[in-house]
């Protein structure tokens, strides 16, 4: 059991940490912006005029990513799903749609995700630090598990990580269940876990399902991102361990 404390924010009797993956281990700005002009642009070609509602929607204005917007936040299928919707209203069937967004996504990724998105800085430290004081910690993010071990891989973490959990079928945030499973995977109550995440979606999973505190991180200093937060940190090294 650990001892953290976040500015004036003491929580104690901890025992693991989950992180976020997207916008708080990992600057995906780049890549997630790169990715909806794409994929828009991919769809546009097919059904001309859909490009800039489908920006909007995503949550991209010209190299500004909204980073509470729909491809910063959501999941990939939960994006795809969006972008169907889209789709749909040109007149095209629901399957067809799906396939069309959920093609585009895809050589899309291809395309721009060749160049791994970089670990904010402080990121490798804090998790060593985390990890050396006994304290259990894994990623449980709203990108696929698959891409979660990608980014563990390429930046070398899983030395200090037990858990490597996306959202692939079924639920997704803010669904307090998936923080539960993510708790009982790692072996921990979740009344010894902290949340740290970038999204108003990590703090009401979270809270929701009965975490030790919530920790918002917003590198961009917009609290509003994480409402609901016990407390908001605008670098992961405002997390000091007081005692393990």
């Amino acid at each position: 059991m650990a001892t953290i404390k976040c500015k004036n924010i003491t929580f104690s009797h901890i025992q693991a940490i989950l992180f976020d993956k997207n916008g708080t281990l990992e600057d995906s700005e780049g890549y997630l912006r790169s990715l909806g002009h794409k994929a828009a642009r991919m769809i546009d070609a097919q059904i001309p005029g859909i490009g800039e509602p489908l920006l909007m929607a995503f949550g991209i204005n010209g190299d500004h990513l909204d980073p509470a917007g729909l491809i910063a936040v959501a999941s990939r299928k939960e994006t795809e799903v969006a972008a169907a919707a889209y789709i749909a209203e040109t007149g095209r069937s629901w399957f067809e749609s799906l396939k069309i967004a959920r093609q585009a996504l895809a050589e899309a990724d291809q395309y721009v995700g060749k160049t791994p998105s970089p670990l904010f800085p402080g990121s490798l430290e804090v998790l060593k630090s985390l990890s050396a004081a006994g304290l259990k910690l894994g990623i449980l993010s709203a990108a696929t598990t698959g891409d979660v071990q990608k980014f563990v891989i390429t930046h070398q973490l899983r030395d200090y990580l037990q858990l490597e959990m996306g959202v692939d079928e079924g639920l997704s945030k803010p669904d307090p269940i998936l923080f539960l499973q993510a708790c009982q995977a790692l072996g921990v109550q979740t009344r010894t876990t902290l949340m740290v995440g970038d999204s108003v979606g990590d703090m009401q999973m979270a809270r929701d399902g009965n975490a030790a505190g919530c920790i918002g991180i917003t590198w961009i200093s917009n609290s509003g991102n994480v409402a609901g937060a016990d407390v908001v940190i605008n670098q992961l090294d405002e997390i000091k361990i007081l005692e393990a």
